[in-house]
């Protein structure tokens, strides 16, 4: 890729985390190497256990929390914020040492959103990152900056969804 560009992936809508799967998988399949980051989330997933599989996809996943954030003790918040602020300089450290030709953060939205992840840091990153590297963020609530310095916005918007009506996370579908 000549020059890199920035998707965003939003809304209360199934399928954001689906559609940088397939980005990457596009992506491996002319050639490219991805770095597909995780936050916020711990569960194993049928996308992540095929990812982790492929050579040229590096999954980097941290510690991610037992439970939501409104759940949580002051002292359980401000360890999951560690946590996550460590991955993303995990991340860009490899990003800058390895030079991938994509790197996807998948719930890097809700990360900034509640407070886990530096939105000011991740906007430098995104402003000084290599001129190749091609970023994939996703998740709910993209600020005004970020929706700012995204080439691509696609917004998933949930019209019905079987969780509402109590059906939970099916492996294969969901999960």
């Amino acid at each position: 890729m000549d020059t890199g560009l920035i998707h965003i992936y939003c809304g209360d809508g199934k399928g954001k985390t689906t559609a940088a799967v397939g980005l990457t998988i596009r992506c491996v399949g002319r050639g490219g190497r991805v770095v597909f980051a995780q936050f916020l989330k711990t569960r194993e997933t049928g996308e992540l256990a095929v990812l982790q599989q492929l050579d040229a996809v590096t999954v980097m996943r941290g510690e991610g929390p037992s439970k939501f954030t409104f759940q949580m003790t002051p002292d359980e918040l401000e360890e999951t914020k560690r946590q996550q602020r460590a991955l993303f300089h995990e991340i860009v450290e490899h990003c800058r040492r390895e030079t991938p030709d994509m790197l996807v953060l998948d719930e890097a939205l809700p990360a900034c959103r509640l407070g886990l992840l530096p939105e000011d840091e991740l906007l430098s990153f995104l402003r000084t990152r290599p001129d190749t590297l091609e970023v994939v963020l996703t998740g709910r609530g993209p600020s005004e900056h970020l929706l700012a310095l995204a080439d691509y916005v696609s917004e998933i918007h949930k019209r019905s969804h079987p969780y509402d009506r109590g059906i939970p996370a099916r492996a294969g579908i969901e999960e």
